[in-house]
């Protein structure tokens, strides 16, 4: 699913996944999979981690666990003893999901309590990050501008303030235990397995039936990010060297909160129009199916200017390079092989 990366670093790894039966952790575990690593897929329904199991290209074991259940997910890091840790956990990305006693729960208290038990037993014989955490571009809020790691903070939404609330929990936990770790921020992620409602599979939908699809007016731009750059950023942030309790270079600003967090970001903006005209094409649809401007914009939605990624360039020596139109490309080459 990604590019050049040399995986070899994980070879003979433990890795542990929570949150492994959603769209991205089912990527980030078969991408270990295939790279070697004895991985671990952790989330609450056995059945969904079976099938994900068994849908990897590499072996795997599951391990049944709620997030929600302190003292379950400390006995899965000790049965597991992980060289390192993708908590890929989360609720309220859609939009079904309201209930804010268990978003500050899963978003904000689990990477806290997970961070605890990592640092109590995880495996140390490895050069890396210990727990690599996956945050989100809305703990910025509607702050405008590049959205710097350092930039301060101001969440407007109930998955953005408790997002930010585990971020905050992780660097505090990190820098306490003197442990090697990371939160690092998502945009707007697009492949193979994403839900549902979201944009490219309802322009699938309409696609495939030739039924209209009302959308805003689509001038809104954001840094929309290939599922397979999305995979590789996160394995190559989870090699990378760190000082005890985060970054080679700590995070320094006006907002402290931020903690060791990383843009995993393209640096370059589409506008929602471009994005869906080009999955139309790629689909081999008509654009006359796309209505823009029958629906209002939402709410969350962010204004920014190119997102910061230069941490991201300077930890890792790489930054994602897939454009728009060649992850849909690949997306349909992917579909039309496995319609095969």
């Amino acid at each position: 699913m990604s590019g050049g990366f040399d995986r070899v670093a994980y070879a003979g790894s433990r890795a542990l996944v929570f949150g492994a039966t959603g769209f991205i952790g089912r990527h980030v575990a078969d991408a270990l999979a295939r790279a070697g690593a004895a991985v671990t897929l952790s989330a609450r329904d056995a059945l969904y981690l079976d099938r994900c199991a068994a849908s990897l290209d590499g072996p795997a074991v599951t391990l049944v666990c709620d997030v929600c259940d302190d003292a379950r997910v400390v006995a899965a890091v000790r049965q597991v003893a992980p060289h390192i840790t993708f908590n890929l956990a989360g609720y309220g990305v859609d939009r079904s999901e309201r209930d804010e006693s268990l978003a500050d729960r899963v978003n904000g208290r689990f990477p806290g309590v997970l961070c605890e038990a990592v640092a109590a037993g995880r495996a140390t014989d490895w050069p890396g990050q210990a727990l690599v955490h996956v945050g989100t571009q809305l703990e910025y809020g509607p702050i405008g501008g590049s959205m710097a790691e350092e930039s301060p903070a101001s969440p407007h939404t109930l998955y953005g303030r408790t997002k930010l609330a585990g971020t905050v929990a992780l660097a505090a936990c990190a820098a306490n235990h003197s442990l090697p770790a990371l939160t690092a921020r998502l945009f707007n992620v697009f492949g193979p397995g994403e839900n549902e409602a979201r944009l490219l599979p309802s322009i699938r939908r309409a696609v495939e039936t030739g039924e209209p699809l009302a959308l805003t007016d689509g001038r809104q731009r954001m840094d929309f990010e290939w599922i397979g750059d999305v995979v590789e950023g996160l394995l190559r942030l989870g090699v990378v060297r760190a000082t005890a309790g985060g970054l080679t270079e700590p995070s320094a600003g006006p907002d402290p909160r931020h903690g060791m967090a990383v843009n995993l970001a393209t640096g370059r903006l589409s506008s929602v129009r471009e994005f869906a005209e080009q999955a139309v094409v790629a689909m081999g649809g008509d654009a006359s199916i796309l209505h823009f401007g029958a629906l209002p914009q939402r709410a969350e939605t962010l204004e920014y200017l190119p997102v910061a990624n230069e941490r991201l360039r300077r930890l890792t020596g790489w930054t994602p390079s897939t454009t728009v139109s060649d992850g849909i490309r690949r997306m349909m080459q992917e579909k039309g092989r496995t319609d095969e």
